[in-house]
C-alpha cells in the first residue's frame, strides 16, 4: 500500500498519523508569529505555523483602524514598559530593521507625522504580503489548530487537534461563518516534532506559562478608554478637542500627553486616553489644557475685554476658542460653582486650562488594544528570546511582559521580537536537531 493510501486509511480509522517534523514550529499566526515563521525560513529552517483562527494574520487586518499603523519613525524605548529590555532586542537600528523587512516583502510605506504606514493605507495589504512571504519560503500553516501539549523530549513534542481536511473560505464566506464550520469539521490529532520551537500567540500567556512552567507576570489590559468622574461629562459624549494632558497622583504630576481627546458620557476615549491608561491608576487626576499656547491669565483678559467679564454674550463666547458643545458646558459649569467674585471670565479660563476629571479606573477593557503582563522577561534572554535553561523555547511579540504606546510601538514590538526569536530558532536548530528531525515532513 503507498504511503498516501495509508494516511487516507489512517484518518479513516482515527489513528494516529505519523509524526510531522519540522526544524522549527511557531505557536502563533499573528503578526509575530509570521515574522518569526519568515526569519526562520530565510535561515533554512523547516518550518510549520500552527494557528487556532481559521487564517493566519487575521488580527492585523484591524490594527490602525484598518490602515495598521506599523511602526514609528523614532522606536524609543521610553515608550515601552521596560525600555531597558527593548534597548537591548531591538539594538541599534530597529526602524531601518522593520524597512528593510517590508521592503523585501514587497511593501513601500509612508511616513505621516512621525507614524509608519503601508503606501496603500490598508492592513490587507501588511497582511497579505507577509503571508506571501511566508508561502514563498516553504513555510506550512496549520489553522484551526488547538495546541493539547507541549513536551520536551530529544525534540519538542506538540500534541495538536486540527480539521481532518483544510478549511478553506468560500466565495463571499465571512470570519463567522467560516469559524462556525471550522468548529463543526471532523477532526484528528497531529504530533508536531521539533528542535525548536517559538509561542508567538499574542495576550493570554496564562495557558503557556502553566504548560511549560515559565513564570507569568500578572496579565490585564491597557490601551482602551478610560473611566472618570466628572460633572461636565454628561453633556460632552461625543465631543472632541485637541488638548494637553496631565496625569497627577497626589499632588505630583506624572505623565504630560497631548493628542486629541474624546470625552464619552462615562470618560475619556481617543489615543491620549489610551497612551494614559498604560500608567493611570483610580483617584489619579486627568488635568486637561484645552488652550496649552495661553496661559490663562492671557485667556482671562482676552474673554474679559472681547466679551465682558461676566458674560454678557450668554454661552457662546467661547465659540471661537472651542468646540461649541465644550465652550458651553464650561461657561455653564464655571456659573454653577459661582466663583468667589472673580468674575466669569477668569472661572472660565481657569477651566479652559485646569478642567479636572478624576480617574476611576478602565472602561470598554474587553476591546483593549493590548495586554499587559505575560511570560515574565527573566526568563528570556533579550539577545535571542530563548527561554532560559530551556534548550529550543523562544517567544516573541505581545505573550511577553512588554505593551507600548500607541502610534506603532507594539507592532513594532511585535514585529521585531518575531524575526529575532525566530531566526534564533532556526540557528539554534541545526544544533539541536535529531535524528528525528532527518524524517519526512509534510
Amino acid at each position: 500500500m503507498n504511503r498516501k493510501a495509508s494516511d487516507k486509511r489512517a484518518r479513516h480509522n482515527d489513528q494516529p498519523i505519523a509524526p510531522l517534523a519540522y526544524d522549527v514550529v511557531v505557536v502563533g499566526g499573528g503578526a509575530s508569529g509570521l515574522c518569526a515563521a519568515l526569519a526562520a525560513a530565510r535561515e533554512g529552517a523547516r518550518t510549520a505555523v500552527v494557528e487556532h483562527d481559521v487564517e493566519c494574520g487575521l488580527p492585523i487586518l484591524a490594527t490602525g483602524n484598518g490602515r495598521c499603523n506599523l511602526s514609528n519613525a523614532d522606536l524609543s524605548a521610553e515608550h515601552y514598559r521596560h525600555p531597558a529590555y527593548v534597548r537591548a532586542v531591538f539594538g541599534s537600528s530597529p526602524e531601518a530593521d522593520i524597512e528593510k523587512l517590508f521592503s523585501s516583502a514587497g511593501l513601500l510605506t509612508v511616513d505621516q507625522n512621525g507614524w509608519i504606514f503601508p503606501r496603500s493605507k490598508r492592513a490587507e495589504s501588511v497582511r497579505s504580503v507577509l503571508l506571501r512571504a511566508c508561502a514563498d519560503t516553504g513555510v506550512k500553516t496549520i489553522c484551526c489548530a488547538n495546541v493539547e501539549s507541549i513536551e520536551p523530549h530529544r525534540t519538542w513534542h506538540l500534541r495538536v487537534s486540527a480539521p481532518r481536511q483544510t478549511v478553506r473560505r468560500r466565495n463571499g464566506e465571512n470570519d463567522r461563518k467560516l469559524r462556525r464550520r471550522a468548529q463543526e469539521a471532523p477532526r484528528h490529532e497531529l504530533e508536531l516534532r521539533a528542535p525548536a520551537i517559538v509561542i508567538a500567540t499574542g495576550g493570554k500567556a496564562g495557558v503557556w506559562a502553566e504548560m511549560l512552567d515559565l513564570p507569568l507576570e500578572p496579565e490585564s489590559p491597557v490601551l482602551c478608554p478610560i473611566a472618570c468622574a466628572s460633572p461636565l461629562l454628561n453633556t460632552l459624549d461625543g465631543t472632541r478637542v485637541d488638548c494637553e494632558a496631565t496625569l497627577i497622583r497626589k499632588g505630583r504630576a506624572i505623565w504630560r500627553e497631548t493628542g486629541e481627546a474624546q470625552f464619552r458620557s462615562f470618560g475619556l476615549s481617543g489615543i491620549m486616553a489610551f497612551n494614559l491608561s498604560r500608567r493611570v491608576t483610580a483617584g489619579d487626576t486627568i488635568r486637561l489644557n484645552f488652550t496649552p499656547e495661553i496661559t490663562e491669565e492671557a485667556l482671562a483678559e482676552l474673554l474679559a475685554k472681547q466679551f465682558g467679564p461676566n458674560g454678557e454674550h450668554g454661552t457662546t463666547w467661547l465659540d471661537g476658542v472651542l468646540p461649541p458643545a465644550l465652550g458651553k458646558a464650561l461657561i455653564e459649569y464655571a456659573r454653577s460653582r459661582a466663583a468667589q467674585n472673580t468674575g466669569l471670565a477668569r472661572d472660565v479660563a481657569h477651566l479652559c486650562t485646569h478642567c479636572d476629571l478624576t480617574a476611576t479606573g478602565l472602561a470598554d477593557a474587553e476591546r483593549a488594544q493590548v495586554t499587559r503582563g505575560g511570560l515574565s522577561l527573566t526568563s528570556f534572554d533579550p539577545a535571542t528570546l530563548k527561554a532560559k535553561g530551556r534548550p529550543g523555547l523562544y517567544a516573541a511579540g505581545e505573550v511577553l511582559d512588554q505593551d507600548g504606546d500607541c502610534g506603532g510601538y507594539n507592532l513594532a514590538w511585535a514585529w521585531l521580537t518575531g524575526l529575532r526569536a525566530g531566526a534564533s530558532a532556526a540557528r539554534a536548530a541545526a544544533a539541536l536537531r535529531s535524528p528525528a528531525a532527518n524524517t519526512s515532513y509534510r
